[in-house]
Order: structure tokens, then C-alpha cells, then sequence
């Protein structure tokens, strides 16, 4: 593994990025509050202190320009971070694709203000980060999309519905570039807190014990969707009971009443977290209709 720090050009198949530089991290508050990991059947990652990227490059002969950055999913409370992270990160390098994996902070009254937005002020300067650094990882700045999973996926349905909102203040040149993802994949999203089918652990490690009904629909993102909300490809189980299949039906709806271009691929079976769910010979056919779906695109 090697470190890119800023003022290098050296990079690597497995580069890690800070995302801000180390004195200038939004919304941050100095307390005791250390990164945790925990290495069971997957890693687990939580209190994360410093966000980065860490970057997967494909074999030069087989990239195809595109990139997706990667929000794991873990109810924003964990990162679950090979699961719906790394492991994704390199089966999109088989495919061409640079897979970049946001380590993103995870709200904290101890360490931070304004917690609800700390996740979308980390997506926001990780997109802007890599559009910035797209010739270095032989990227086209057009070409750049999002994927998130549950909790991640509603961080990126955030992200490609709010890239345009002020969350923090610029803090160098990379600021200056676009937050708006060029298309987005959303994976059994949570998507609404307004609805009763609603992931409640969710919303309350974003938005607290007591959101405001202006916060619950502001992060509401089916009722954020506007017409430069990216392309969108939603992947859901019907069976779903951790966060069910309305979160991806509603944000469909609102896509299509936007004249937002929206592909919808809905499983009878397969359940919350299945990842590439490689052990399912049905289900697992989800990650090639996504690269059909990209190809599409161009």
C-alpha cells in the first residue's frame, strides 16, 4: 500500500489520499475520539477522524476512462468497509473501471458540528478531489459516477441531489471543481426518513433523537430530485426487510417526474447487504446489468 500526500505525483494501484488537508477539516472538533476497526466476517470501520479515498487503478490497457467512487453502506454508524468498499473497488477494476472508496466521516456529536452534514461536506470534496486528479488516474472528468450502498447509498443519493449546496467552505484549487457525479448507482438505498418505510437507525445516527420536519425532508432525497440529478441505476430485493423496496421506488418516481433518466432492477429475493452477492447465481447478475447500464451511458 502506498500514501499519496499532497505535493506528490508518485501513485499506485492501491493509493490512499487524505481528503483534507490535515488543519482544515470542516466541522471538525478536537476531542478523544480515535478511527475504530473491527475485523470479524467483515471490516468494520467507525469514528473515523480523517476521511480519505483510497484508489483502485485498473491495468492501463484495460481502463475505459470511467471511475466510480464508493460509499459503503453501515446505517451511517459503521463502514462496512470490504463488504461494500474494497471489494467492489476491485471487481470494478476487472471491468476497466477505477473503483475509488470514500472513507467518509460518520456523524458525531463528540467530534463534530453540524453532524448531519459531515457526510455530504466528505462526498462533496471527495468528488471534487478526484474530477481535480482525473489525468493522474487516467480518468476522463466526464466520466466520474457514484455507487452506494444502504446507508452509503443514501449518501450518494444525497450527493446527486444536493452537489450543488454549500455545505463548507473551499479550501483549495480542487474546490473549484464540479461535486456533481456524471451518473450514480444507488444499492438497496435508504432514500426517505419521511415515509413509514423509513430506515429509523439511519436517520437518527444523521439527523439525531429529534430532526426538525424541515431536516427530515430536506435528507428526504425522493423529494430533493431536480432535473441535473445524474442518471440512475437503483438495485433492490423485494424481500428487503432491513430497508425495504419503497426507498428505491420512491426515488424512481421522482426521477421520472423530473424527466430524470432512471433504470430500475428489482430481485424477488436476496434480502438487506448482499454486496455482489457472488454465492447467488440470480441475484449476483446485478453487477453486469450495472456494466451494461454504464456502457449504455456513453
Amino acid at each position: 500500500m502506498s500514501i499519496f500526500f499532497f505535493g506528490t505525483t508518485v501513485l499506485a494501484q492501491d493509493t490512499i489520499m487524505p481528503l483534507w488537508p490535515k488543519d482544515k477539516i470542516p466541522n471538525r472538533i478536537e476531542s478523544e475520539e480515535k478511527e475504530e476497526h473491527v475485523s470479524e466476517d467483515i471490516v468494520r470501520i467507525s469514528k473515523v477522524q480523517e476521511p480519505t479515498i483510497e484508489v483502485y487503478l485498473p491495468a492501463k490497457k484495460s481502463a475505459t476512462g470511467a471511475a466510480m467512487l464508493i460509499f459503503p453502506g453501515g446505517g451511517y454508524g459503521i463502514l462496512a468497509y470490504d463488504w461494500e468498499g474494497t471489494d467492489i473497488a476491485k471487481f470494478l477494476n476487472g471491468k476497466g473501471i477505477v473503483g475509488i472508496v470514500v472513507k467518509y466521516r460518520l456523524p458525531s456529536d463528540i467530534s463534530q458540528t453540524e453532524k448531519w452534514n459531515v457526510p455530504l461536506i466528505d462526498a462533496q470534496r471527495a468528488l471534487r478531489l478526484v474530477r481535480s486528479k482525473a489525468k493522474d488516474f487516467n480518468i476522463a472528468p466526464d466520466k466520474i459516477g457514484i455507487i452506494g450502498f444502504s446507508a452509503g447509498g443514501h449518501l450518494a443519493s444525497t450527493l446527486g441531489t444536493h452537489f450543488d449546496e454549500k455545505v463548507y467552505e473551499s479550501v483549495d484549487e480542487s474546490d473549484k471543481e464540479s461535486a456533481r457525479p456524471d451518473f450514480m448507482a444507488l444499492i438497496y438505498p435508504v432514500i426517505t426518513f419521511t415515509k413509514s418505510k423509513k430506515h429509523s437507525g439511519s436517520q437518527k445516527n444523521l439527523l439525531g433523537e429529534n430532526p426538525t420536519q424541515e431536516m427530515l425532508k430536506h435528507f428526504s432525497n425522493e423529494l430533493q430530485v431536480i432535473s441535473k440529478t445524474p442518471p440512475t441505476l437503483l438495485v433492490h430485493a423485494a424481500d428487503d426487510t432491513g430497508v425495504p423496496v419503497e426507498n428505491s421506488l420512491l426515488f424512481f418516481q421522482a426521477l421520472k417526474d423530473k424527466s430524470v433518466s432512471g433504470t430500475m432492477h428489482i430481485y424477488p429475493k436476496g434480502g438487506h447487504g448482499f454486496s455482489l452477492a457472488r454465492k447467488d447465481p440470480h441475484l449476483r447478475g446485478w453487477t453486469e446489468r450495472l456494466f451494461e447500464w454504464i456502457e449504455s451511458l456513453d
